[in-house]
């Protein structure tokens, strides 16, 4: 069984803080592995060493079998790990279609002399990606500011799809969004999975990670203890663990 993402004993300290301690575990593509804990137990210093971040300070990465070090987030964006932040890191005051280019625009030449931005083929493809995912946006020319939660959350994933992510790694997907844009969220999320993309998600809603998660990492001050199949587990046992009342690794 090869992994499309894999820690095997990674670590990170800052200071004598010890925030992951030797934490182990991988994702497989066309899989969505939820990562629970109370704050401070180490799932977002976990993500940012993969995501490139920070830097391990001991313990191994792997993609797709190699060992990488992955220095910046650039690094992790060449290797096709994509992470979307609460903030989404989009510009409001863009339209959709410039946001999916954002920082990677498409030019084209004018009288051979001048490159322009080339909109056209900026908004065939965004459509193109859209669709793809069966994405509904009202218009692409709309400014983001202009969108719900949702849809927004549907730009950035668009964005890391048509950017060929393989893997993805998403920080509270539905945190503030009302009941509905929390189905259009977590509907995209299994139309990503069936796509072959692996999938980490960080959440405090126990609810969203049974809804879409195959497995369930359990971290606690540092450590992982628990690693738990969906079908094998209930929320009592996860909140047990993650309070500290039972380790299950």
């Amino acid at each position: 069984m090869e992994y499309l993402v894999e820690t095997k004993n990674i670590t990170k300290r800052f200071g004598g803080l010890t925030a992951v301690n030797k934490v182990s575990f991988g994702v497989q593509a066309g899989e969505i592995v939820a990562v629970l804990g109370d704050n401070g137990a180490g799932k977002s210093t976990l993500i940012k060493m993969i995501s490139g971040v920070h830097q391990p300070d001991g313990g191994q990465i792997f993609v797709q079998g190699k060992e990488v070090e992955i220095h910046s987030p650039m690094d992790a964006l060449s290797m096709g790990i994509e992470t979307i932040y609460q903030d989404l890191a989009l510009a409001e005051n863009m339209n959709v279609y410039s946001n999916i280019f954002l920082g990677r625009e498409k030019t084209k030449k004018v009288l051979g002399l001048f490159n322009v931005m080339d909109s056209q083929y900026m908004f065939d493809e965004s459509q193109g990606v859209l669709d793809k995912l069966n994405i509904q946006i009202p218009s692409l020319r709309n400014n983001v500011r202009t969108l719900s939660g949702g849809q927004r959350q549907a730009v950035a994933i668009s964005r890391s799809i048509y950017w060929n992510a393989k893997f993805l790694i998403m920080d509270e997907p539905t945190a503030a969004l009302g009941v509905a844009q929390q189905k259009l969220v977590l509907d995209l999320v299994k139309s990503l999975k069936d796509h072959g993309l692996g999938i980490i998600i960080i959440s405090h809603q126990m609810h969203d990670v049974f809804a879409v998660a195959d497995r369930i990492i359990v971290m606690r001050r540092g450590e992982k203890v628990g690693d738990l199949k969906k079908e094998g587990t209930n929320p009592d046992e996860v909140v047990n663990l993650i309070v500290g009342s039972e380790s299950v690794v």
